[in-house]
């Protein structure tokens, strides 16, 4: 029987977002996987204080890329982000808040649930 991933809250594991799709697999859920060196478990609302934060650190998500049918990030929309991408912003006060009931349990091996708490969305 196949375990029914948990969320930070230790339910299960909620949608972050379909439209646009999300997530490693990008079945719009921030689910864990061995093949996922970014680990993208952090359901987060765009900003664009961290929009530009991101791009600033190389990762451009607002720019679209057809040819992986990634229509590009703008505020408001939910995303899978990598962890430690989420942390580095944290540390810098540039954090988008999160979507706990659909950020994956894993994220607590890196920070304490107060923090996460903090910005919830």
């Amino acid at each position: 029987m196949e375990e029914i991933p948990k969320n930070v809250l230790g339910t299960e594991l909620q949608s972050c977002c379909f439209a646009p799709l999300t997530g490693f697999y990008r079945d719009g859920f921030c689910q864990i996987s061995d093949e996922d060196v970014g680990t993208h478990i952090v359901c987060a609302v765009m900003t664009d204080e961290f929009l530009k934060f991101s791009k600033s650190k190389g990762n451009d998500l607002s720019t679209p890329i057809p040819e992986w049918h990634f229509p590009g990030l703008k505020a408001g929309d939910r995303w899978c982000l990598c962890v430690l991408r989420w942390l580095e912003a944290e540390e810098a006060g540039m954090a988008p808040n999160i979507v706990l009931e659909a950020t994956h349990e894993k994220v607590l091996e890196y920070t304490d649930f107060e923090v996460l708490l903090e910005f919830k969305f």
